[in-house]
C-alpha cells in the first residue's frame, strides 16, 4: 500500500491563520506532533502540552531549525484538570488568549471487559474525554474576548467500526461527538465553531510499533477504499481546514479522515 506519497504532507497554505494562537494538548508525537508542526508551518503561535520532555524538546528545535517559530511548551499530566488548566494560564501568560483549541491528546490501550476496575475506568476517560471538556472550558473565555475561536476535537473510528479490545476507550471517544454536538449552539452565539475530526487507523510511529503486523495490513486493504496507508498529516491537514477561516461555516459536524473504512 502507499504511505500517502501524492500528497500526505503538502498541506494547503491558510493565509488566515498567520499569527492565530493555537493550544494542542499531547502535541510531542503522532497526530499531535503533526498538528503542531503544520500549524507553525503557517505561522500560527503554537503552544502545548506534554509528557514527553524529550520527544517535545525535539520537535521544538526542528520546528525552529525549519524557521518557524519555536512553539511554547510544558510538561503536563492532562488527567490532572488542575494542573491542565494551570499549564493553559501559563500557556496564555505567554502566549495570548487561543484562538484556536485541539484536543488531541489520548490513548487507545488495550484492556478487556473483564479486567476493567473502576479505577481503570476513570483513568481512561479522563485522559481520553475529561481533559477536553476541561481544556474547552479553559479557553472558551479568552475565545470570547478575541470574538471567536475554532475547537477540534479527535475522535476515532474504532468505536463506529465496532472493533474489539478497547471498550472504555470506544465508549470515551464515542463521546467526543456528544461534546462537540452538545456545545455547538451556546458557543455558536459567541462565533466559536467546535467540529471533530475522526481519524482510521493512522499510521503513528506508536500504531506501527505496537499493532501493525501482517493481519493488520490485510486489514487495511480489506476495509479502505483507498489503497494508502493514513499519515498523521493527512489528519492535521483536516485540521488545518477546520482551524481555518475556510470553513468558518462547519461547527457541531464530525470530519472522518480514514480512507473510506467506516
Amino acid at each position: 500500500m502507499e504511505t500517502g506519497d501524492r500528497g500526505a504532507a503538502a498541506a494547503a497554505v491558510y493565509p488566515g491563520l498567520r499569527g492565530r494562537r493555537v493550544f494542542v494538548t499531547g502535541g510531542a508525537t503522532g497526530i499531535g506532533e503533526a498538528v503542531v508542526t503544520a500549524f507553525a508551518s503557517q505561522g500560527a503561535q503554537v503552544a502545548f502540552v506534554d509528557l514527553d520532555a524529550a520527544s517535545a524538546t525535539l520537535l521544538c528545535g526542528r520546528i525552529e531549525a525549519g524557521g518557524a517559530a519555536a512553539p511554547w511548551w510544558s510538561a503536563c499530566d492532562v488527567t490532572d484538570v488542575a494542573a491542565l488548566q494551570a499549564a493553559i494560564d501559563r500557556a496564555v501568560a505567554a502566549v495570548g488568549d487561543f484562538d484556536i483549541l485541539v484536543n488531541n491528546v489520548g490513548n487507545d490501550d488495550r484492556h478487556a471487559l473483564e479486567s476493567v476496575t473502576p479505577a481503570y475506568w476513570d483513568g481512561c476517560v479522563a485522559v481520553n474525554q475529561r481533559a477536553a471538556f476541561f481544556a474547552i472550558q479553559s479557553v472558551v473565555p479568552g475565545m470570547r474576548r478575541r470574538g471567536g475561536g475554532a475547537i477540534v476535537n479527535l475522535g476515532s473510528t474504532g468505536w463506529k467500526k465496532r472493533n474489539a479490545g478497547y471498550p472504555v476507550y470506544a465508549a470515551a471517544k464515542a463521546s467526543m461527538e456528544g461534546l462537540t454536538r452538545g456545545l455547538a449552539r451556546s458557543l455558536g452565539a459567541d462565533r466559536i465553531r467546535i467540529n471533530t475530526v475522526t481519524p482510521g487507523w493512522v499510521m503513528t510511529g506508536r500504531q506501527v510499533r505496537l499493532w501493525l503486523d501482517e493481519a493488520g495490513e490485510r486489514e487495511l486493504e480489506r476495509s479502505q477504499c483507498l489503497p494508502l496507508r493514513i499519515a498523521p498529516e493527512d489528519v492535521a491537514a483536516m485540521v488545518l481546514f477546520l482551524a481555518s477561516d475556510a470553513a468558518r461555516a462547519c461547527t457541531a459536524q464530525d470530519f472522518v479522515v480514514d480512507a473510506g473504512s467506516s
